[in-house]
């Protein structure tokens, strides 16, 4: 059985290169801009039902419009699996970047 060795960063500056690269798919990017995308409304349903149901639909469509971006497209395994929390705020900071921009769609 081989054991494979994931590094960890210490900081998101030295990970988010690395995240960005594992979304070199314009499918992959599109599906997480799609899935924050209904995140953000369901979070938005959230507060105006005040019915907290809401976030777990949040949380199903945004990592679930990315993960199948990452198997079907990308073929790779997504980062939120290694780093959570860079992964997350990797997410945001693509999605905002891709809002303005700054990363193609």
């Amino acid at each position: 059985m081989s054991t494979i060795i994931q590094k960890k960063y210490d900081s998101f500056a030295d990970f988010y290169p690395v995240y960005l690269s594992e979304h070199a798919n314009r499918t992959c990017r599109q599906l997480h801009f799609a899935g924050s995308t209904l995140a953000l409304i369901c979070l938005g349903a959230m507060v105006l039902t005040g019915n907290p149901w809401w976030i777990l639909a949040a949380l199903a469509s945004g990592y679930g419009f990315a993960w199948i971006g990452h198997f079907a497209f990308e073929k790779n395994q997504p980062a939120s699996f290694r780093q959570p929390l860079y992964s997350f705020m990797g997410d945001w900071m693509m999605y905002w970047q891709m809002l303005t921009g700054q990363i193609s769609f």
